[in-house]
C-alpha cells in the first residue's frame, strides 16, 4: 500500500496543472477582446500620434504650429469646448434632478422610467437630428406654433444654439443612468438623523448628500463632456458640416471634402486628446481633494 505522504506528492502535479488551466482559460476567453482593443483602439491612436508629426519635409511640429496659429482651427476648438461644456452642465443639472426624483418614485414607475430612459439614450446621431429638424426646424411644427403665438423670434436650429439643444437632449439619459446608482446609495435614515440633530434640508443636502454624490457628479460631468466633444453624427446631420467643430474638421480633412490632409487631421485629434486628458486629470485631482476633505471632516 502506498503511504499517504507519497499520494499527496503524486497528486500535487495534477493540482498544479488544474490551477494553471484555471488561469489560462480566462486569458484565452479575454484574448479576442484584447486583440480587438489593440486593433481598433491602441493601433489607431499610435497611427494618429505618429502621423501628426509626419510632414512633407520629414518629421516636425509643422501641423501643430499651423493649427495653433490659425484662427479657423482655434475657433473650431472654441466652439467644440463651449458647446460641450454648456450641454454637459445642462445635461448634468437635468439628470441630477431626474435621478433625485427617480429615487423617491415607486418601483413600478421607476422601472417604466428607467426603461424609457434607456430607450431614449439609444436615440441619437442622425435620427435625433432629423427628429429635431421636423419639430424645431425652420418649418418645424413646434417652431411654427411658437412663432404664431409670438413666443420665439429668430430661433435658428442650425446654429450653435441648436447644437447645444440637441447635445443637452442626448446627454440627459446618460447622466440619469450614471447618477441613479449614486442616489440609490443615500440612505432613507440620513435625513431623519440630520433633522434630529437640528439640521435643515438645505444643510443636509450641502453637508451630507452633496459630499457623498460629489465623486459621481464629477465623474458623470467628465463622461458627458467627452461624449459631447466627440459627437459628430448629430452635428453633421444638422449643419451638413457648415458649423466649425473639431470633429467636423477632422472628418473633412480625412474624407477630402475640401482637401485631403490626414496628417493635419491627426494633429487636430492629438490636441483634442490632450485637452480631454487635461480635463480628466483635473477631474481626478478634484476627486482626490474631495476624498481628502471628506476624511478630514469625519476625523
Amino acid at each position: 500500500m502506498m503511504p499517504a505522504t507519497t499520494e499527496i506528492l503524486v497528486d500535487q502535479p495534477v493540482a498544479t496543472k488544474h490551477k494553471a488551466r484555471r488561469h489560462w482559460l480566462p486569458a484565452l476567453v479575454l484574448l479576442p477582446f484584447v486583440l480587438l482593443m489593440i486593433l481598433f483602439q491602441l493601433a489607431p491612436m499610435v497611427w494618429v500620434l505618429v502621423g501628426s508629426f509626419q510632414t512633407p519635409d520629414g518629421w516636425g511640429f509643422d501641423y501643430y504650429r499651423e493649427i495653433l496659429s490659425s484662427p479657423f482651427y482655434l475657433q473650431s476648438f472654441g466652439n467644440s469646448l463651449r458647446i460641450a461644456g454648456i450641454a454637459s452642465l445642462g445635461g448634468l443639472a437635468i439628470g441630477t434632478l431626474g435621478a433625485a426624483a427617480l429615487r423617491h418614485s415607486g418601483e413600478r414607475v421607476k422601472r417604466l422610467l428607467l426603461a424609457f430612459v434607456t430607450m431614449t439614450g439609444n436615440f441619437s446621431g442622425v435620427p435625433l437630428a432629423f427628429a429635431f429638424i421636423i419639430i424645431l426646424g425652420i418649418n418645424g411644427a413646434v417652431t411654427l406654433l411658437l412663432k404664431s403665438w409670438g413666443l420665439i423670434d429668430g430661433f435658428n436650429l442650425y446654429s450653435g444654439s441648436g447644437l447645444i439643444l440637441i447635445y443637452t437632449y442626448f446627454q440627459i439619459p446618460l447622466a440619469l443612468l450614471l447618477l441613479y446608482p449614486a442616489f440609490d446609495t443615500l440612505q432613507d435614515e440620513w435625513p431623519q438623523a440630520a433633522a434630529l440633530l437640528g439640521a435643515s434640508k438645505g444643510q443636509y443636502v450641502w453637508h451630507v448628500a452633496l459630499p457623498v454624490l460629489t465623486p459621481a457628479l464629477l465623474g458623470t460631468l467628465i463622461i458627458l463632456f467627452a461624449n459631447a466633444v466627440g459627437a459628430y453624427a448629430s452635428a453633421y446631420a444638422l449643419t451638413t458640416g457648415n458649423f466649425n467643430l473639431v470633429t467636423i474638421r477632422v472628418a473633412s480633412l480625412v474624407s477630402g471634402d475640401i482637401f485631403l490632409e490626414p496628417n493635419m487631421a491627426a494633429a487636430l485629434a492629438v490636441i483634442l486628446m490632450v485637452l480631454l486628458g487635461v480635463v480628466t486629470a483635473a477631474n481626478q485631482w478634484l476627486l482626490k481633494k474631495s476624498y481628502v476633505n471628506k476624511g478630514q471632516s469625519h476625523a
